[in-house]
């Protein structure tokens, strides 16, 4: 149902929500997960309102297999806690209850208020603008226009399999449009991360984001400074290994969020040559894409590798001018470049450690001589740094032959990759020879022999 402008940004109406009884809609106990159903029938049976709710009944409604099944109820989580042994409290921001079946976990909300009774007053806590604490319950009806976008703020009811709309969000669902409940700014303000969830949103359903939900986009970017560095991890995560990360990277960079999430890395791109446009990221994004749609493992470690990777380069790239081996300039870099974006997204060190030893074995790729190709074989991060070899293969940053090489030598036999070695060795041997007093004419000659052989042969 399409609207007037005048419409966009009304406040939905708590008093008359749309309730789409089974038969009209296409949510099917059969789609729902078994633990889900056992909670939902659970709180029934004590005689508290139990609901389907947010991301599951959007998917459930638009054809697509939901990730998780959330539940909101009326009973706090004190009471959640009771009904259900397997049951652990979370949080303190958001109050929780986790209901664990082995590694399955479903998660129940009791309904939010809008904590303006005096009773609710010290559970809801907001600081310029920011809720930094809503544990203020409330009904059904506040619960849903407490929440973000009107797709998520619709009800899948236990009680008599009905669909409860108290936000237009049918309507939205239906013409694939993004639409936060109540004044976006306003909005946006209680909660930054909202703007990344827009985005999120936007690319995963393929849908529009309405004209005033998004003009903040462009504005407010500069309130995600007041995120913990933690909290923008864990939502970059869902952003990047959802299988739609080149699409969210373009998105972020249109309304100006990249630049404030990975400051150095838009100062990289920005300042690239208009002749050779920097593409390792976005090949990398799509390469981890493409893995993650074909069911492949991924690992942040990888990504954030990928996403710092332009300013490490471009710092690498300055200081060996200047005359700093390049090892050292390696580890000087990307340690600053690290120390930097851990105040704007925390990557954890059982990632970052990770991510700058695929940084730190890419000179290494050059040494083809002696024991080295060997050694690095059996590192432990080597297959990481062979797939980001490639990519920058890819993007122009390392000559092609290079990366062949290496793709050869790991499915060579014994000999052949000894072979490969010695070729590598000889190219070295006439420079180390000339330098003798003795016998030099004979040496060199020989030299050049093997070497224009070793030539040949590649």
């Amino acid at each position: 149902m399409q609207e007037s402008d005048n419409d966009i940004t009304r406040t939905p109406s708590a008093t008359t929500p749309l309730i789409v009884p089974r038969p009209e809609h296409g949510i099917s106990r059969a789609n729902i997960s078994a633990n889900a159903l056992k909670v939902l029938y659970r709180l029934k049976q004590e005689n508290f309102q139990a609901h389907l709710v947010g991301g599951g009944v959007r998917d459930l409604l638009l054809g697509h297999e939901p990730k998780d099944f959330d539940v909101a109820t009326d009973a706090t989580p004190e009471q959640v806690r009771q009904v259900f042994r397997n049951c652990r409290l979370i949080g303190r921001r958001f109050r929780l209850a986790h209901v664990h079946f082995g590694r399955d976990i479903i998660e129940v909300a009791t309904f939010r208020g809008n904590g303006e009774s005096e009773a609710e007053e010290g559970e809801r806590c907001v600081e310029n603008g920011m809720i930094v604490r809503d544990n203020a319950y409330g009904t059904i009806a506040e619960d849903a226009l407490r929440r973000d976008f009107t797709i998520n703020a619709l009800y899948y009811n236990i009680q008599d399999f009905s669909l409860i709309d108290y936000a237009d969000g049918l309507a939205d669902l239906r013409a694939g449009k993004l639409r936060l409940i109540g004044d976006p700014e306003q909005r946006y303000r209680e909660d930054p991360v909202r703007m990344l969830r827009a985005v999120r949103f936007a690319c995963k359903l393929g849908f529009s984001i309405e004209e005033a939900t998004e003009r903040p986009l462009f504005e407010l970017g500069h309130l995600l400074d007041g995120v913990p560095a933690a909290r923008l991890f864990d939502e970059l995560i869902k952003l990047f290994h959802a299988g739609y990360g080149l699409d969210v990277f373009e998105k972020l960079r249109h309304y100006g969020l990249f630049a404030l999430l990975f400051p150095d890395t838009e100062a990289a791109l920005a300042c690239e040559d208009h002749d050779f446009p920097i593409t390792l990221v976005s090949r990398g994004l799509a390469n981890t894409d493409a893995r993650i749609q074909a069911g492949k493992p991924v690992t942040p470690a990888f990504l954030f590798a990928v996403l710092l990777w332009e300013p490490v380069r471009a710092g690498v790239e300055r200081m060996v001018a200047e005359g700093m081996q390049i090892n050292e300039a390696m580890t000087q870099v990307s340690a600053e470049v690290c120390v930097r974006q851990q105040s704007r997204v925390a990557v954890p060190k059982r990632f970052s450690l990770p991510m700058r030893e695929i940084w730190a074995l890419q000179p290494r790729f050059e040494q083809r001589e002696g024991k080295r190709p060997f050694r690095l074989l059996t590192h432990p991060r080597f297959r990481a740094a062979y797939d980001f070899l490639l990519l920058r293969a890819e993007a122009g940053e390392v000559d092609r032959e290079l990366a062949e090489w290496w793709t050869r030598f790991q499915d060579a036999s014994g000999q052949e990759r000894a072979s490969m070695v010695e070729g590598g060795a000889r190219r070295r041997r006439p420079r180390r020879r000339r330098r003798r007093k003795s016998g030099a004419a004979s040496s060199n000659g020989g030299g050049e022999s093997s070497a224009g052989a070793a030539k040949g042969a590649q």
